[in-house]
């Protein structure tokens, strides 16, 4: 659906009702949302004067210039949710263009791999700055191939600028040679040496195209590989701006390549060239990259789906923790895997944090504009406002009470989704349990902290977690209870995340592996043990025969214990 560049700055006057009976997914005729409380609806955020349109950012010189080494004889388009107009037409890759991008892979790979570490971390130092300078254009695709509102977009900018400075400074001390004990001290002199994996497979999604494309690609850059690309079609623009970048620090083309199509397409076809693949998307689409990915013998880490939980204890900060859960459940519109979906309050004060709670995500602005100023923004497809739609209309259908939200808002853009506050969900509403990835959050009572701990593990999941307590102590005691990769204390989901030199990752149906940190890197590359056997073999000699043999290195072994060797 097309419509005019004057709708996707956000011209929409602030305060503006919503239709009294809204349309359903994309403005759909009779696909009506469910009944909503009888409020005015979300404000809508004024779009300043002069506000760019897609038409402005998105140019013809633009597309030619971010596109001219992606292989394809044929094409796709992408479009932004904010309208539905069209941004752009792409090249679209076949798996023999996916398979001729490998090839330049490795022969650039080889000589970017022989330069020194540090040479190679200085890229990545000079990619930081000019992210920073250049932000303002990164901000401009990210919304308008996301949907989401700049603050939201300028996250993406912030984590990649972290990641970027990180391995920077700490590649070379990941990567350095290490010295370890030998079988035999003295005699046996081993070093550890990391080796790049080679090319590395890597299939980003939509809902971060900044964050989760080069911001992941970053420490296989620094330890020495080459990284063969698909993004969502939906949003290249951003990944192939973030590659021209990069480009412009100091990486040689040919180390980045980009294919794009459609994910049956293309993405197999990544995963069965790559030496590593590193994938962030569905539980569902994971495990078949893992199934494929283990045919071959080659590794992955697989970032999937969450249900992640937000513990409210009884001596929260209730003003602090009500902020926390706005930020927690609607930044970028609920469309990131560590955002929270389920609320658990205690009983004592969830009444108070209940009525807060509904109030502030009822004041939200909405808005579309390319500039700052609304507070949440769209969802990125038909298919997302489709699931949303869904899982609020079975709940309400099944008896759960909408306290705020609960439509769509055709108002200002196409696939605007009021922030939604549930309660009363109960495991036969598909909410409950199903990841939803947008704005929607449901509200539970408990009594007490084990109950608290039970029911925020009472899923298949285990992303992330919050917990909101006046207590440091309490809350990371209640935190090493919980199964997720990630718990913060007293925040929704940046603290843990915007700590990068601490992993980060999933547990049981949310992943494999770990984005940040030293295993974040080490994850690229093969360890390679080297060990210089010196003055006597591991053999009898000197006169030895087996039995005296046996008995030396008995007494070694014994000695060796006592002297509290590792």
């Amino acid at each position: 659906m097309t419509e005019s560049p004057a709708t996707a700055t956000g011209t929409v006057r602030t305060g503006q009702s919503p239709p009294t009976e809204p349309a359903g997914p994309a403005g759909a005729a009779g696909a009506a949302g469910p009944a909503a409380p009888a409020t005015a609806g979300n404000p809508v955020a004024t779009a300043p004067a002069g506000a760019r349109t897609a038409a402005d950012v998105v140019t013809g010189e633009l597309v030619a210039r971010l596109t001219r080494d992606v292989a394809g004889g044929g094409s796709t388009a992408c479009h932004t949710p904010l309208t539905g107009e069209r941004l752009a037409v792409l090249p679209e890759s076949s798996p023999a263009d996916v398979a001729a991008a490998f090839d330049r892979a490795r022969r650039a790979q080889r000589e970017w791999a022989a330069r020194p570490v540090r040479e190679r971390a200085a890229v990545l130092l000079r990619f930081h700055d000019l992210l920073l300078r250049r932000q303002d254009e990164a901000l401009d695709l990210v919304q308008l191939e996301t949907g989401k509102a700049r603050l939201h977009a300028h996250e993406e900018v912030q984590a990649v600028a972290v990641a970027a400075r990180y391995y920077g400074r700490s590649a070379a001390a990941h990567l350095r040679p290490k010295r370890r004990t030998g079988a035999v001290p003295v005699l046996t002199h081993v070093r550890e040496l990391r080796r790049p994996r080679g090319v590395v497979g890597q299939i980003a999604p939509w809902n971060y195209p900044l964050e989760l494309s080069v911001g992941d690609a970053l420490p296989a850059f620094a330890a020495g590989n080459a990284v063969v690309m698909k993004p969502d079609t939906e949003t290249a623009l951003t990944a192939l701006w973030a590659r021209e970048l990069l480009i412009e620090a100091g990486l040689p083309a040919g180390v980045w390549q980009v294919v794009i199509g459609e994910g049956p397409v293309v993405g197999p076809a990544v995963v069965d060239h790559a030496d590593y693949v590193s994938f962030t998307g569905s539980t569902r689409t994971g495990r078949e990259v893992a199934q494929r990915a283990a045919f071959r013998l080659v590794g992955c880490s697989l970032e999937l789906g969450g249900k992640n939980a937000m513990l409210v204890l009884e001596d929260a900060d209730l003003d602090r923790a009500v902020d926390g859960a706005v930020r927690g459940a609607f930044s970028s519109a609920g469309q990131l895997c560590i955002s929270i979906e389920r609320l658990y309050v205690h009983a004592s004060i969830a009444d108070a944090f209940t009525e807060r709670f509904t109030a502030r995500t009822r004041a939200l602005r909405l808005g579309s504009a390319l500039a700052y100023g609304a507070d949440m923004g769209s969802l990125v497809s038909r298919r997302q406002l489709e699931t949303v739609t869904r899982h609020v209309e079975d709940a309400v259908a099944k008896g759960a009470e909408v306290l705020t939200g609960g439509r769509p808002r055709p108002d200002v853009g196409p696939l605007f989704y009021e922030p939604t506050v549930l309660e009363g969900v109960t495991p036969a509403m598909a909410v409950c349990g199903e990841e939803t990835f947008g704005p929607v959050v449901s509200v539970y009572r408990f009594t007490d902290e084990d109950e608290a701990v039970a029911l925020a593990n009472a899923t298949p999941y285990g992303l992330n977690a919050s917990v909101w307590t006046r207590s440091a102590r309490r809350g990371r005691a209640v935190a090493a209870r919980l199964r997720t990769g990630t718990v913060n204390v007293n925040e929704g989901y940046a603290a843990a995340y915007g700590s990068v030199q601490a992993p980060m990752g999933g547990m049981g149906d949310s992943g494999v592996g770990r984005r940040h940190g030293v295993e974040g890197i080490l994850k690229y590359t093969e360890a390679q043990t080297v060990a210089h056997q010196r003055l006597m073999p591991m053999a009898p000699s000197f006169g030895m025969d087996d039995e005296r043999y046996a008995a030396f290195m008995s007494l070694s072994l014994r000695v060796m214990k006592a002297l509290r060797f590792r």
